[in-house]
């Protein structure tokens, strides 16, 4: 059975799907995506994330072409034609097909595009072993609350961690703080038992697994601080781990080449990935 994708309307094999190469996407990174897990055939923290996208939408003035409980159906739809069970599913709004120039267009119709991959996410090797991580300075634009196509920094980010031998790059300000991985949030454990992570702001994406793990350490009575942490505490953490709807929740292990703890996945890692696939599973 081909992959199938969505283009406009239309569901069609994966390889015929295309849209213009006018298309602002394509040529300002015009536009906006979201990202969701699937989990024995159903889309996880789906409300977040549609919720997320609409605000990105509004954020860049860019109208989507249907409803946002139409996005859920075509969403629901490419799980169900690609027989998926476990992976994700991905969207991307742009603002249309035009003649190439900066300002918006007018009269043009915004393009969507969605698709579904498989993925091994409830056994992730790393869940069991944790991941390395790579710093790189974040070269980003002001507005990284906006879940924008525009993914050059993060790309090369990720470069340099694939190249250091690391899964993950850890984006760092002019000031020497952690804002967030180049596809996921960032979070340590002090030695006192405090999870810490960066605020909300337009310096770092709402994280929508980053919201839900947050709640399910309040229910357990779990003591955490959203502030910005720097580098050096970083290294100098109990434990350190990432939430994004691909990878759940992640330990982290190494940063930087230095060892976290004993080097291997720490409690508090552990028992948020657990409590959140029970969270996952009963949605």
């Amino acid at each position: 059975m081909s992959d199938i994708a969505y283009v406009n309307g239309a569901f069609t094999p994966l390889e015929d799907a295309k849209i213009s190469i006018l298309d602002r996407g394509f040529l300002f990174a015009d536009g906006v995506y979201e990202v969701a897990a699937i989990i024995d055939g159903k889309l996880i923290d789906n409300e977040a994330h549609v919720a997320r996208l609409e605000r990105s939408l509004n954020a860049l003035r860019l109208e989507s072409p249907v409803s946002m409980g139409e996005i859920i159906e075509i969403e629901k739809a490419l799980v169900a034609r690609n027989g998926i069970r476990e992976g994700l599913v991905y969207l991307q709004i742009t603002r249309g097909a035009a003649e190439r120039d900066f300002s918006f267009p007018e009269g043009v119709k915004a393009t969507l595009i969605g698709f579904a991959q498989k993925k091994n996410i409830l056994a992730s090797p790393y869940a069991e072993k944790g991941i390395k991580v790579v710093t790189a300075p974040d070269l980003r634009w002001a507005r990284r609350d906006i879940k924008s196509i525009a993914l050059l920094a993060q790309v090369l980010a990720k470069q340099a961690a694939t190249e250091a031998g690391c899964q993950e790059a850890w984006m760092v300000d002019a000031d020497g703080f952690v804002t967030e991985g180049s596809s996921s949030t960032a979070f340590i454990v002090t030695k006192a038992g405090a999870i810490v992570t960066r605020p909300n702001s337009n310096a770092i994406l709402p994280g929508c697994t980053r919201r839900s793990v947050l709640a399910l350490a309040e229910q357990r009575a779990l003591t955490f601080e959203e502030r910005p942490f720097a580098v050096t505490e970083a290294y100098d953490a109990a434990e350190a781990f990432l939430t994004s709807a691909s990878n759940l929740v992640l330990p982290i292990v190494e940063i930087d080449g230095h060892a976290l703890g004993d080097g291997v996945p720490g409690p508090y890692a552990r028992e948020l990935r657990a409590l959140y696939l029970d969270f996952a599973r009963a949605l």
